[in-house]
């Protein structure tokens, strides 16, 4: 049997585009020889100081509340609790249309089986030093021009990585579709000096 390669992916809850992207990858799970790992970026962090819309800079300050609650939950129950979290926040937030609230948080928490009081982790700032780290960890290697979803994948020489933002898509690839695009995705990605490729978006995230 191959040996399963190691992906990572940099998440915030309240990305549309994050959340179908990782749909996307579990079923590249099903379909290639990879195991995806779930870690917390924050659009709140990225986009700190900056100059935002009003609407957007709101959105920005309820924020803090989900990637807050990630990083206690992996505290308290390791860092591969984050997998099923981030369903249970993500169906929430983009199926269900939760607002976030302790009502989303004491609910996902249950669901995975935390202790539903980590939702306290959403309105203090105690874990922002490790907030903050997870999604440098995260970011760096790909800079701070782009957003969320951004994935770490094993690259064309044996032993190095490759990061990039990415891939934006709707719906989820399923199946064998979604393997053709994985191939896809690190064939580009792991061409030295490959950048970008980009065309305007004429749909909105589509969640089915």
């Amino acid at each position: 049997m191959s040996e399963r390669a190691a992906v990572d992916m940099w998440f915030d809850p309240l990305c549309p585009w994050a959340w179908i992207t990782s749909r996307w990858l579990l079923e590249v799970e099903k379909v290639r020889s990879v195991d995806i790992t779930f870690n917390v970026m924050s659009l709140s962090v990225l986009n700190s100081g900056r100059d935002l819309p009003e609407q957007y800079r709101e959105l920005m300050t309820k924020g803090w509340g989900p990637v807050r609650v990630c990083i206690a939950a992996a505290e308290a129950a390791g860092p591969e609790v984050l997998r099923d979290l981030y369903t249970a926040l993500g169906t929430r937030i983009h199926l269900q249309k939760y607002e976030l609230d302790e009502k989303l948080y004491t609910e996902a928490l249950a669901e995975v089986g935390l202790d539903p009081a980590l939702a306290a982790a959403a309105g203090t700032d105690a874990r922002d030093d490790a907030l903050r780290a997870s999604h440098n960890a995260g970011m760096k290697p790909v800079g701070t021009d782009v957003g969320t979803p951004v994935i770490h994948a094993p690259g064309p020489v044996e032993g190095e990585k490759i990061a990039f933002f990415g891939p934006v898509v709707t719906p989820a690839p399923k199946g064998e579709a979604a393997g053709r695009l994985w191939d896809g995705v690190l064939l580009v990605a792991g061409t030295p000096g490959f950048y970008e490729l980009k065309r305007t978006r004429d749909l909105g995230p589509i969640f089915d």
